[in-house]
């Protein structure tokens, strides 16, 4: 068989005149071999060093407790992370959530005069202490919530935004589907104890993220330790903002049935960790357990950048076209959550199609690259033509044509 491919070739090249057969032999001289190892894995380092030792995540005192990295939502500890619980006053964090989105869409302004029923006045738990009949500043009724954790806050806020609590609960059913929270359902607007009123640690986490990288303004209040409204000044349930600097938000939660709960989240060597704790038995308990999930998620995690957008990794030659390269890579940031130290350590192995031809388009999948350290693989995906590559004109094309030719000739 391989001899007679090598006839047919053989027989098809001495059709050409003898003119174009010493040209392609002077050009493929004068070119050289086109270059291969942009289609081969480069070997790892010699002195590449092997995974470091990671130990199992500390024994957590709760009934269910999640630890996220927030800028890729991978998750590093979890237990009972998809049972549904009672979720008391973190049922705010989806409140403040709806209302971000309605600020967003512009349909509610942080000037708007929110205005107090009675049934948000006379609710009961934890108050902000507004009063019926009067109007209240949407950013103070944000804060109200966010720190004082104000349940009259809250009904007042969904009311003002939806109408009725109960339409408002819908709302955040709405946006828990879109956030794929699978196992919450929500009743009210405050996280009083309400039957079928649930939600999941994963969901929190989740719906953290979401409102931590969507509206990054609006949580700072979430770091802001007191709130004076009405001449009643509250400090933030949230213990952690006095004891570790790196915390800066979320909301704590509390009732019979759900225990002592906190969704807590700090930022530490530009890697940001979200933490869930449901079903601890005090507030001191609530923020150890929390603060022994950072400190582990800290000590031995860390959020990698594997390319930036548009990064150029490779540059591959290009046949036919106006251009004789293309710059290759792929077109968004990739970052992952890796073992702490351990990026230097990172193999990338890139393949190219063999033989790339224009014309080509921005976007354009040319090949694939993974990145590896052992077994762990933490991505593995195409790469693409950061620039478009038009036709070359006639000649161009011919005479690429001949030399591609040749070369299958030597193959």
């Amino acid at each position: 068989m391989m001899q007679m491919m090598m006839q047919k070739n053989l027989s098809s090249w001495l059709r050409f005149p003898t003119g174009l057969r010493l040209g392609a032999l002077v050009l493929a001289c004068v070119l050289g071999a086109p270059a291969q190892a942009q289609n081969q894995a480069p070997a790892p380092a010699a002195n590449a060093q092997q995974p470091q030792v990671i130990p199992r995540p500390p024994q957590i005192n709760a009934i269910s407790y999640i630890l996220m990295d927030a800028a890729t939502g991978e998750i590093l500890v979890e237990e009972n992370a998809d049972t549904p619980l009672a979720p008391a006053s973190l049922t705010k964090i989806m409140t403040t959530y709806v209302a971000d989105n309605e600020i967003a869409a512009g349909n509610i302004s942080l000037d708007d005069e929110v205005f107090v029923s009675v049934k948000a006045w006379k609710t009961e738990g934890s108050k902000m202490f507004i009063q019926e009949g009067t109007h209240v500043r949407l950013e103070d009724i944000m804060r109200g919530i966010i720190i004082q954790s104000g349940n009259d806050a809250s009904i007042a806020l969904a009311e003002h935004i939806a109408g009725s609590e109960d339409a408002f609960a819908d709302l955040m059913n709405q946006h828990a589907n879109l956030l794929g929270m699978n196992n919450s359902h929500f009743v009210n607007a405050s996280g009083l104890p309400a039957a079928d009123h649930v939600a999941s640690a994963r969901d929190l986490a989740i719906l953290a993220r979401a409102a931590i990288t969507r509206f990054p303004e609006a949580y700072k209040m979430n770091g802001e330790r007191e709130f004076t409204y009405n001449n009643i000044r509250q400090s933030n349930r949230n213990t952690l903002l006095f004891s570790d600097r790196t915390v800066d938000g979320m909301k704590t939660g509390f009732t019979d049935d759900a225990k002592y709960c906190l969704v807590a989240s700090a930022v530490r060597d530009d890697m940001r960790l979200i933490t869930v704790v449901m079903g601890a038995e005090s507030p001191d308990a609530r923020a150890q357990e929390t603060q022994k999930l950072l400190t582990y998620g800290f000590r031995f995690f860390e959020t990698h950048q594997l390319f930036s957008a548009d990064q150029v990794l490779e540059t591959a030659r290009v046949w036919s076209g106006a251009a004789n390269e293309v710059p290759v890579g792929v077109r968004e940031s990739l970052v992952r959550t890796i073992q702490r130290g351990q990026g230097a350590n990172l193999v990338t192995e890139l393949t190219l199609d063999e033989t790339i031809k224009a014309p080509l388009s921005v976007g354009q999948e040319l090949g694939r690259v993974k990145v590896s350290l052992g077994d762990q693989v933490y991505y593995d995906g195409p790469v693409v033509a950061l620039q478009d590559v038009e036709r070359g004109g006639l000649w161009k094309r011919f005479m690429d044509w001949l030399y591609l030719f040749f070369l299958s000739l030597l193959s």
